[in-house]
Order: C-alpha cells, then sequence, then structure tokens
C-alpha cells in the first residue's frame, strides 16, 4: 500500500517538472511574440548582483556619516530658529543684556538669511549639486566680508554689539557649513552608488533635475539679498565717517549716546542775569534739516545769543534706545545728556509737531527752570491715536524689516546723488534702520505711556510760565479737530504771549516767509519776557 501510494507521488512530481519547462519556454514565446509597450523592458534583468540605480535602498543615507551631518543641520536649524525668535520680540521689548543701539534690524536679517540657508540646505539635503555648492559658497564669501566690515568699523560695532556680531559671525559659520553638509552627501551618493550599483551615477531624474533647478533660483534669491545688506553695510561705514556737531553723551546706564549740541556763549543780562538758552524739540524728522535754518537765522541776527538742540533716539547721530521708550524716558535721557555736558537753564523750550509732546514733559521735569514755551503746530495730546494706529505700527514694522536691504539709500545714492549728510539726518534719513525703529517705538506706546505722562505734565505745569502758540494756516483750515486742539493747546498756562495762524503755512511753518517771519519775532520776545 506503501509503495501505491508512494510510486503515485513519484509519478506525480515528475509530470509537474515535465511541465514547468514548458510553461516557461510558452510565456517566454508569447513574451518575444508581443508588440513592445510603455512596460516593456529595456534591458535584461541584472544577474550580476547590483541593484538598479533607480532602487530606493541606493540612498545616501545608508551612511552614518551622512545621517549625522543631517542631524547637526537639523539642531542649527532650532537653534537658529529659536535665536530668530528672541531678535523678532527684541524689536518690541528688549531683553536684558540685549539692547542693540542699532537699530536691530540688521540682526534679524542675518539670522533669517541663516534659518533660509539651512532650510534650503535640509529641503535638498539628498540632491547635492555643484550650483547650490557654488551658490552658499558666494553667500559665505559676502557674510565674511559683512563680518569683517561690522568688526573693523567701530561705529557699526558699536551700534550691533554683541547680539549683531554673533548674528553675523553665525551666519557665515551655517553658511560654510551647508557647503560642507553638501560636499559629504554628494561624496555618500557616489560611495553607495559604486557600491549598490557597481558605477557612480551620472544621470538625474526629472524630480532630481526639479529639485536642483528650484534650489538654485531660490539661491539666487538669496545672493541678491546678500548683496544688498553688504552694499547697505558699505554705505552705513561710508555714512559713519560724517562727524556731529557737538558731542555724544550715554544715558540711561550708559546703555546707548544721545546727540547735543550748543550753539553760542552763555550771556547775561544788564540785571546780571543769565540770558535763557533756546533749548529746541525737533518734530517728526531731525532738526538738522528742519528747524536748524531758521534757529540759527536767529542766532545770527541776535534775536537769541545762544540755542541747544539734540537728536531724539534713533534720530541723526543718535543711538537707538531699549524698548518699549516713551517720551518720558526721552525727556529724563536729554536731562542726563544735558547735565553730563554741564548745560543749565533757564530754557526757552521751542518744539514742533510731535515734539511739542517731548517739550511739554520735560518743561514739567524742570519747572523751576523753564522761562517760556513757544509751541510751533504742535501735537496735543488728545491726537496722540493718529501716531499709535496698529496699521501704521504694522506698515512701520514691515519697512523695518527690508530696510537692511537698503535699495532705496542705494538707489538714492547711485542715480540722485544723495551724500552722507542727507542718509544721516537729511532727505533720506527717514529710510534709515534707526529712524524707522524710533518711530516704531513711538508708536507702540504713543496711546498709553506717552499720553499717561504728558497729561500728567499738563496737571504739573506751572501757570505762570509764558506761552506762545504758532499754528499752520492750512492745517487749522482743513482739519476742524486740529484747530481746536491748538486754540486748546493756548490755555496750557496763564500767561499767554500770543497765539499767532500763519495763512498759508503748511505743517512745518518755517517754510514760508510770513511763518519765519512770525516765528522769529515770537521767539524773540518770549526770550526777552519776564
Amino acid at each position: 500500500m506503501v509503495s501505491l501510494w508512494g510510486s503515485k507521488n513519484g509519478d506525480n512530481q515528475h509530470d509537474e517538472a515535465d511541465s514547468a519547462p514548458n510553461e516557461e519556454n510558452s510565456q517566454r514565446q508569447l513574451r518575444q511574440n508581443r508588440e513592445a509597450d510603455e512596460r516593456t523592458r529595456l534591458l535584461p534583468p541584472r544577474n550580476d548582483g547590483y541593484l538598479d540605480p533607480d532602487d530606493p535602498a541606493v540612498s545616501p543615507y545608508n551612511l552614518f556619516s551622512v545621517r549625522a551631518v543631517r542631524y547637526v543641520c537639523i539642531l542649527f536649524l532650532i537653534i537658529s530658529f529659536l535665536w530668530w525668535v528672541l531678535l523678532l520680540v527684541a524689536i518690541f521689548v528688549s531683553p536684558p543684556m540685549m539692547h542693540s543701539r542699532g537699530s536691530g534690524f540688521f540682526d534679524f536679517s542675518f539670522t533669517t538669511l541663516t534659518v533660509g540657508n539651512l532650510l534650503i540646505g535640509l529641503l535638498f539635503f539628498s540632491t547635492p549639486s555643484r550650483a547650490m555648492e557654488i551658490s552658499s559658497l558666494v553667500i559665505a564669501a559676502l557674510l565674511l566680508l559683512d563680518m569683517i566690515i561690522i568688526l573693523a568699523v567701530q561705529r557699526l560695532r558699536s551700534e550691533e554689539g554683541w547680539v549683531g556680531m554673533a548674528s553675523v559671525i553665525w551666519a557665515t559659520v551655517m553658511a560654510l557649513y551647508n557647503v560642507m553638509s553638501d560636499r559629504v552627501v554628494a561624496w555618500g551618493k557616489q560611495e553607495e552608488e559604486e557600491r549598490l550599483t557597481g558605477r557612480k551615477e551620472t544621470r538625474r531624474t526629472l524630480r532630481e533635475w526639479c529639485a536642483v533647478l528650484t534650489a538654485t533660483v531660490i539661491m539666487v534669491i538669496m545672493i541678491v539679498i546678500t548683496i544688498f545688506l553688504t552694499a547697505t553695510l558699505i554705505l552705513r561705514s561710508r555714512d559713519a565717517t560724517l562727524k556731529p556737531p557737538g558731542e555724544r553723551y550715554y544715558v540711561d546706564g550708559d546703555k546707548y549716546k544721545l546727540h547735543l549740541a550748543c550753539v553760542g556763549n552763555v550771556t547775561f543780562n544788564a540785571h546780571g542775569r543769565k540770558t535763557p538758552t533756546v533749548l529746541v524739540e525737533a518734530g517728526e524728522y531731525p532738526f538738522e534739516d528742519t528747524m536748524d535754518d531758521w534757529v540759527y537765522n536767529s542766532y545770527n541776527n541776535g534775536t537769541i545769543d545762544r540755542y541747544c538742540y539734540y537728536d531724539r533716539p534713533g534720530f541723526a547721530w543718535s543711538d537707538n534706545a531699549p524698548s518699549p521708550h516713551s517720551a518720558g524716558m526721552t525727556s529724563d535721557a536729554l536731562s542726563e545728556a544735558l547735565a553730563r555736558a554741564g548745560e543749565e537753564g533757564p530754557w526757552v523750550l521751542v518744539s514742533a509737531g510731535v515734539g511739542s509732546i517731548y517739550s511739554r514733559i520735560f518743561s514739567s521735569r524742570h519747572v523751576r527752570d523753564i522761562h517760556g514755551l513757544f509751541l510751533i503746530d504742535g501735537l496735543h495730546e488728545d491726537l496722540l491715536h493718529r501716531i499709535a494706529s496698529p496699521s501704521r505700527g504694522f506698515i512701520l514694522w514691515g519697512r523695518g524689516i527690508i530696510s537692511p536691504l537698503g535699495y532705496d539709500r542705494l538707489f538714492g545714492a547711485i542715480f540722485k546723488g544723495r551724500t552722507r549728510e542727507d542718509r544721516v539726518y537729511g532727505k533720506s534719513a527717514y529710510q534709515a534702520g534707526k529712524f524707522i525703529k524710533a518711530k516704531l517705538q513711538e508708536n507702540l506706546v504713543a496711546s498709553s505711556l506717552t499720553k499717561n505722562e504728558v497729561s500728567q505734565a499738563r496737571n504739573i505745569q506751572t501757570p505762570n510760565t509764558p506761552l506762545v502758540v504758532v499754528s499752520s494756516g492750512i492745517e487749522v483750515r482743513k482739519d476742524n479737530e486740529w484747530e481746536q486742539k491748538q486754540e486748546d493747546l493756548t490755555k496750557l498756562t496763564g500767561n499767554l504771549i500770543s497765539w499767532d495762524v500763519v495763512n498759508r503755512a503748511p505743517h512745518q511753518v518755517w517754510l514760508t516767509y510770513e511763518g519765519r517771519t512770525i516765528l522769529e519775532k515770537r521767539l524773540g520776545e518770549l526770550v526777552q519776557s519776564k
């Protein structure tokens, strides 16, 4: 029985063995007779023990060194992103020991460039290319030049501080790391291709070509951005050679410097009393490009004997102050700068536009030293909301973020002949990151800290202080609220000498002949008042 079963199984196995080659031959013949289509294999199966180049197993990630480079790149990206967030917060609130005497926008730009560089390197990590490597080298070279400029120019070094220097050094090192990682991946890719496929792969898939093209385009854009950063730094180093009139004094615990200058000598009247010194507070723009002409003319023609002026933090030669920064803080910084310069009252405070807010606060904190108040189309505290709107703040922040590119300043320097004076305090000063940062700081606290300070100043102001108000006729006619608030400013004290509305004068009243004439006349009367 066993032999019968055994013989039957043996016969079956023999029959199956005979039929298998026949079926295989028939299938092979069927494939040969079938016409070729898109699924037809062009090359016969490899029987040499190597993998196909398109096999997913052929990857540089097989090597620990490549994986380690990628993990380190991810770590650097996390560190850079955290630093980027910290610098973003520092624009609005300065962390301890991280205040930058410059705008703070440059170190933010360098860190943004670093994050972008590392992110591009990670996204296209497995597709190294010569274009990517050359682009990274160009960026690294430009950043190295930026680092040298910042470290070599004393003014830039002091403005950027350790935060800016650390940011540009980190950006340079990360750009060089990108070059190194690209080389390591290219080496790993070649090693694995030779080990698993028997040869180095010279072709690229469509997907790889698209990745290389995308990475190259992005890197070219980053090169252009870095070129603009470098050109702006060169322009800033050129502007740093412009010496300020007067001196720059450390204030607020030596955190930043304030520029202060005085013209003329201290004089005394017939009774042996010290003649008041005119202390000028500029409006929306630096004093040197706005009020200097008519004030200096008043000094030349003998209307006044002496005057002093200063640049608010972020204006002209003054450094930026830590954030947040209110008008009262600026007044305190001015008081400290005057004390360090050895300047004493009595003062006649002359101010224009938003500068009137600063002068009024300064007056309330030096009531015994104030000889008179002169407001030129001054901003009322009830209208501070106009400079504190969120939309204005967002626009200022956006302008600040792109200000390190300096495209407008570079265009002006190359095609319009803008000089150092134009960029520091003149017609192009509003394009500087420092100026934008100052305006942003002003915007952030105008309706809160500054309004509280000026409201308190109104209550403290002595009623016998002589007061002169000069208003723009154009502004008064086109804005009823402005007219009402100008009239309210005449009631700051109980000793109004005059209120003049100059009919055809704009907000900057001194731009017309009639406006300058009235300003010089009223200033002389205020200085001579008792």
